[in-house]
């Protein structure tokens, strides 16, 4: 495939029989809280049972897990931001006891991970109760590194970031990806660098500046881009059209004119030329709108791409060798705008490609059309999924490629 999937430490290669290993996970999931906010639970526990393959490989092993993962935004250690409802739900879903430690690091912690027997686990509190966490302190990676004999990282949503327990812990110990990491990885590497063509990449949501290194990138790679969402406002302005009230920067317009540089003789980049509009004032009844030759009237928005550029998209989709799909083509969460979104989740869902899809937003419609189970892959890896497809390196994705390297200089 390539250097980086070739080179990737994996835990298969890895000795964890009665050792212990620190595995980084997210486990930063939706939470819900008693009117109080002294009690919450699990609302949403996908990101759990998607580590659970991992979870379980190193149990069979015979492995002694140390559990670590942040939980939201907490400002120090606040009890609301406990990792006690997530170790409860862990617990349910292995039907393994996962005693919850009392702190992060420290002698205490310690030693409970030293009593732990092979297959049993131990979550640590939430890692961003330590002050060092976020500024990859040298010292919380030396920390964590004692607490166990192997590092292994299955948070990939959190390897565009250099943190305490993403980073500076991988120098430290011996190291590997988890089988969630090693999946994300090799699904967005065949995206970019070995796709089965045509490669139809579908590109919506919001915020052109957000997501202008991806359409460069694609627009290089790709066969097709498709755009839809408010991303393409500023591509659809910067051709003459109006666009009523629907919300863009202006120097969105100028991202896009520079996105378009990039573009390579081959790529096709497909514009809706049809849109479902709103008044801007209030919701109103859904109303379709042709773009070709006409402007949007300036007290409407468009709110989903139209019917005729929902068919076009997922023609584009069926003939295509690998699709690739991150973010919605509009407001699919409200009634008369969710059918733009829903044409290109149908055909995603029944090409025979290898198919990719990445965001909240369009893991979110592919769920609430019962079509999730439907894709090759769903990434979960949010902002590290783009920046990944860009190419950019990833720092936790980097530690494991220098322990890597480092363990074949000293075994040579």
């Amino acid at each position: 495939m390539s250097s980086t999937t070739d080179q990737l430490p994996a835990i298969g290669d890895v000795d964890v029989e009665d050792r212990r290993v620190l595995l980084r996970v997210d486990f930063d999931v939706p939470m819900s809280r008693a009117s109080d906010g002294a009690s919450a639970r699990v609302a949403d526990d996908t990101r759990i049972r998607a580590a659970l393959v991992t979870i379980e490989e190193l149990r069979r092993r015979g492995a002694r897990v140390v559990l670590v993962s942040h939980l939201g935004r907490p400002r120090g250690p606040e009890p609301a931001w406990s990792m006690r409802p997530v170790a409860e739900r862990l617990a349910r879903l292995t039907g393994a006891p996962v005693p919850l430690a009392p702190g992060v690091v420290g002698s205490e912690v310690r030693e409970l991970t030293e009593w732990l027997r092979p297959g049993e686990m131990l979550m640590l509190e939430n890692v961003r109760f330590e002050a060092g966490e976020m500024s990859n302190d040298p010292r919380l990676g030396s920390a964590l590194a004692e607490l166990a004999d192997v590092y292994v990282d299955d948070a990939f949503a959190t390897a565009h970031r250099a943190y305490a327990s993403t980073e500076a812990v991988a120098r430290r110990l011996p190291s590997a990806a988890g089988r969630l990491m090693e999946r994300e990885v090799y699904a967005l590497t065949a995206v970019v660098e070995e796709p089965a063509r045509p490669l139809v990449v579908v590109l919506g949501g919001t915020k052109v500046k957000d997501k202008v290194g991806l359409i460069r990138r694609f627009l290089e790679r790709a066969d097709a881009v498709c755009l839809g969402g408010a991303l393409c406002f500023p591509f659809l302005s910067m051709l003459g059209h109006e666009v009523g009230c629907s919300p863009y920067p202006e120097d969105e317009v100028e991202a896009a004119r520079e996105a378009l540089v990039a573009a390579t003789g081959r790529v096709r980049l497909e514009l809706p030329d049809d849109v479902v509009l709103a008044r801007c004032s209030k919701e109103e009844t859904a109303r379709p709108w042709a773009l070709d030759g006409l402007n949007v009237p300036e007290d409407w928005t468009a709110l989903d791409i139209g019917a005729r550029t929902g068919s076009r998209y997922a023609g584009e989709i069926a003939d295509a060798g690998t699709v690739f799909w991150n973010g919605p083509m509009g407001c699919f969460e409200l009634t008369g705008y969710s059918a733009g979104t829903r044409a290109v989740a149908g055909a995603v869902a029944s090409t025979s490609a290898m198919t990719v899809a990445a965001g909240g937003g369009t893991v979110q419609a592919l769920r609430s059309y019962g079509l999730h189970d439907r894709v090759s892959y769903l990434s979960t890896g949010g902002e590290a999924t783009s920046e990944f497809l860009e190419g950019r390196p990833l720092p936790g994705i980097q530690a494991l490629l220098r322990a890597s390297e480092l363990r074949i200089t000293q075994s040579g």
